[in-house]
C-alpha cells in the first residue's frame, strides 16, 4: 500500500515501543510517559517498508498510514 503520511494516535498507544524498535528513524517514545511519537510524518521512500511493518506490529493499532495529511479534504 502506498502512503504519504504517518499518524500515531497517542490516545491508543500502549507504550510497547514496537514502533521504535522497528523504525527508529520515524518513531520515538516520550521520556515522560513512554507514549510513541512520530519524528517525521512523511518518511523517505526507503523507510516505508519499515513503517508498514511498525504499523502492522503495533499491538494497539495506533499507527495509521494515510494517503494525505490528517484533516485534509480530498480535492482541497
Amino acid at each position: 500500500m502506498a502512503f504519504a503520511h504517518v499518524h500515531l494516535d497517542e490516545s491508543k498507544c500502549v507504550t510497547s515501543g514496537q514502533c521504535v524498535l522497528t523504525a527508529p528513524e520515524v518513531f520515538d517514545q516520550r521520556e515522560t510517559d513512554g507514549v510513541g511519537v512520530v519524528l517525521t510524518d512523511s518518511p523517505a521512500p526507503e523507510l516505508r517498508d519499515k513503517v508498514q511493518e511498525a504499523a502492522a506490529g503495533c499491538p494497539a493499532a495506533a499507527i495509521r498510514l494515510l494517503h494525505r495529511p490528517p484533516g485534509r479534504v480530498a480535492g482541497g
